[in-house]
């Protein structure tokens, strides 16, 4: 199967008909084999992980995961998943996308998550894991950023250990203060917010003005970016088989039409679709190596 690096290099080979010099020829053969010693082989096992959004969780009915949803592993067509995305590169990933993901998960049960990857043999493994960290009833339970830093290196530590070839992407968490902005007015919104009790370090009393309730929404977004921070650095310090977003998913959008209405909180089909385009384009350059 040719890829797009592929045709690049059939392009260049043709480019470089008789008549051209030999040595311009081969130089950029080179560089386009170099681009492509760049890319990665298309995986034969893939593993979602992370909390409720990685599930799908409300994209399809009341309450519930909804696996086929997710950004990362699911198979329906309207989302455009990573694994859907890969699948028609190459054979070798189709129906090996697991996922281990679970809603309510925090940064404390990442390290269960990649356990579970490694014994089922996923060389590539995206994480998105964090929102609950934040997400919490009070701004003072929300998840040190030291200690958010130290389980990811724990986590990765224990991929590298027992997959030493996987690839790793980490989405970046959504700016949860956007989420008060795009729903504060909506009285649903804020009626779903209030009864579940969803997110309140954020969330509570979602229509004050009070500095104090500003200072503290504001917080609550600034240890989201430090936990993003924190995560691109292990990535970084993991090399280059680990990816990020650059930061897309937090400076993504989001509007009203892209949340359930289930809760106004997770995302909905449309939500998954724009995370699988964020996330996807940021990530690895994939060939299939056949």
């Amino acid at each position: 199967m040719i890829t797009r690096v592929g045709c690049v290099l059939a392009s260049v080979v043709v480019l470089s008909a008789p008549g051209t010099a030999q040595a311009a020829q081969a130089q950029a053969v080179q560089a386009v084999q170099a681009r492509a010693g760049q890319a990665q082989a298309v995986p034969d096992v893939m593993a979602a992980l992370g909390d409720s959004i990685s599930t799908g969780f409300n994209s399809c009915g009341f309450y519930v995961s909804c696996v086929s949803r997710s950004w990362s592993s699911g198979d329906n067509g309207e989302v455009s998943s990573h694994y859907l995305r890969l699948s028609k590169l190459s054979g070798t990933l189709h129906k090996h996308n697991r996922n281990f993901a679970v809603p309510g998960s925090t940064s404390a049960d990442l390290l269960g998550q990649v356990k579970q990857a490694v014994a089922a043999k996923a060389d590539y493994v995206t994480i998105l894991i964090g929102a609950l960290d934040a997400c919490v009833s009070t701004e003072q339970a929300m998840t040190p950023v030291a200690t958010y830093r130290r389980r990811m290196e724990s986590a990765l530590a224990e991929l590298r250990a027992g997959m030493p070839r996987a690839r790793v992407f980490l989405a970046s968490i959504p700016d949860l203060r956007r989420l008060w902005q795009v729903g504060r007015s909506n009285p649903l919104a804020r009626t779903f917010w209030s009864v579940g009790r969803i997110c309140q370090s954020l969330l509570a009393k979602p229509t004050s003005t009070r500095a104090a309730d500003t200072e503290r929404r504001d917080r609550v977004r600034a240890r989201v970016i430090a936990y993003n921070r924190a995560a691109a650095e292990v990535c970084a310090a993991y090399g280059p088989a680990c990816r990020t977003d650059g930061g897309a998913v937090f400076a993504y959008p989001f509007t009203l039409s892209h949340l359930s209405k289930w809760d106004y909180f997770h995302p909905n089909i449309a939500g998954q679709r724009a995370l699988a385009d964020q996330t996807f384009k940021h990530g690895f350059d994939w060939i299939d190596p056949r």
